[in-house]
């Protein structure tokens, strides 16, 4: 009689070194460790232990001084640490530095994002970014693979040693694959411009959900839509946007999509290969930006939201701001002073409900606010625009005049085109 023995794998054990930089503050890198401690948390990861250095002056072979490298491999090892990972960013003589004196493995906090987000991609255009990104990352840390077969040398004065020849072979078939990627993105982006050319034609307004990583937005958008998208407490829980209809009063419909979130520091070429996702956000005739009114760097969070919106060209969108689970704020006088510094916001709970329909009116009342007056005189043969108005704009007014229907209404910007045929002009 046979049986099978379950074995786990072991977690991986890592040691975590916050830098502090010549301009950060200790508590902003305190505030950046603690979140590079999520992050590592989120892949999995098991936490032996933390330091914080400070950057004196930069060393070019080790990023920190010869000294603290050496109390902090030291450290890491009485911790029985199987990696060191840093909460800054190592080039690839660095990593490769760290890993020979210390002798265990050393990557930094756009490696850890990296692969948190393979873990996470579950689409065929985000496992295509994620690769796109993990090959970006390795191309330039290849001759450090291969360090000892780089220095076999052979043959005739000037030829290649084996490990040259490897390094030159890998480097092409990366290179090859990044551009089979490229062109692979490039088909899955017309299908999606299909799907959105389709419901553009529909005229149904959209919002998209974006923020800090972490800060509610798939739990909001399952309060809102009662939609059942994955929402833990992690970060970057989900990768892939997803979106739901949201009823408005008015009884139309709006698209509401959650987005992947944002976080300090994201790696420039991270941003690019997620930008296609991201163009949901830049898109939306409204974004509905949601903080954690909880969190400490609740500033610094909104600072990073801001930051990314301008590179994916969404910057000037016209939004609302939710500050998301004001249960956990203190006590009420916490949440009244974030109410004053942020006076416009939406203070609510995704989790408990409080404050959904302040968030539901406001969304009405953003897209509202971003669309633009027309009074428009629709003949009856073409009701059908009529009803189109009463499903996407907001009427203000409506009468019949025996042949056709006078209606003065707030309305989107993509339909004016549809409806400047029946614009009554003057007045």
């Amino acid at each position: 009689m046979s049986s099978t023995v379950d074995i786990q794998e072991k977690p991986e054990r890592a040691f975590l070194v916050g830098v502090q930089a010549e301009r950060a503050t200790k508590a902003e890198a305190e505030s950046l460790l603690a979140e590079l401690g999520g992050l590592a948390s989120s892949l999995g990861l098991e936490i032996a232990g933390t330091a914080l250095a400070k950057i004196r002056e930069r060393n070019p072979a080790l990023l920190l001084g010869s000294g603290k490298a050496e109390d902090i491999i030291e450290a890491a090892k009485a911790a029985e640490a199987d990696s060191i990972v840093f909460d800054h960013q190592l080039s690839p003589v660095q990593q490769r530095n760290w890993e020979k004196q210390g002798g265990l493995k050393a990557y930094d906090r756009n490696e850890l994002i990296i692969r948190i987000f393979a873990s996470r991609a579950r689409t065929k255009e985000a496992v295509l970014q994620v690769e796109l990104a993990q090959l970006e990352y390795s191309l330039p840390r290849l001759a450090h693979s291969y360090s000892e077969l780089s220095r076999q040398r052979g043959g005739r004065y000037g030829t290649k040693g084996s490990g040259e020849q490897k390094i030159e072979l890998d480097r092409r078939e990366i290179e090859k694959r990044i551009h089979e990627i490229k062109d692979e993105l490039k088909d899955v982006r017309k299908g999606r411009e299909v799907l959105r050319a389709r419901r553009d034609k529909a005229s149904t307004r959209s919002a998209a959900i974006v923020g800090y990583t972490n800060s509610g937005k798939s739990t909001l958008l399952n309060a809102l839509t009662s939609a059942e998208v994955l929402a833990e407490d992690k970060l970057f829980a989900t990768l892939d946007p997803t979106t739901r209809r949201l009823r408005s009063s008015s009884g139309g419909s709006i698209l509401l999509t959650d987005t992947v979130g944002f976080v300090r520091n994201l790696p420039h070429y991270l941003v690019e290969a997620f930008k296609a996702t991201l163009e949901e956000a830049a898109r939306a005739d409204l974004l509905v930006i949601v903080a954690d009114a909880s969190d400490p760097g609740l500033g610094a969070h909104l600072e990073t939201t801001s930051k990314v919106l301008k590179e994916i060209g969404a910057g000037d969108r016209p939004s609302i701001l939710v500050l998301n689970k004001i249960d956990l704020a203190s006590d009420p006088a916490e949440a009244a002073a974030l109410a004053s510094s942020h006076p416009g916001a939406v203070m609510a709970s995704a989790k408990t409900g409080e404050g959904l329909d302040r968030v539901r009116a406001a969304i009405e009342e953003g897209l509202d606010a971003s669309s633009d007056e027309m009074r428009v005189r629709v003949p009856d043969a073409d009701y059908a625009i009529v009803a189109l108005l009463h499903r996407e704009a907001s009427i203000t007014e409506e009468s019949h005049d025996g042949e056709a229907t006078l209606i003065k209404a707030r309305v989107p910007e993509r339909l004016r085109t549809r409806l400047e045929k029946y614009e009554i002009r003057g007045d």
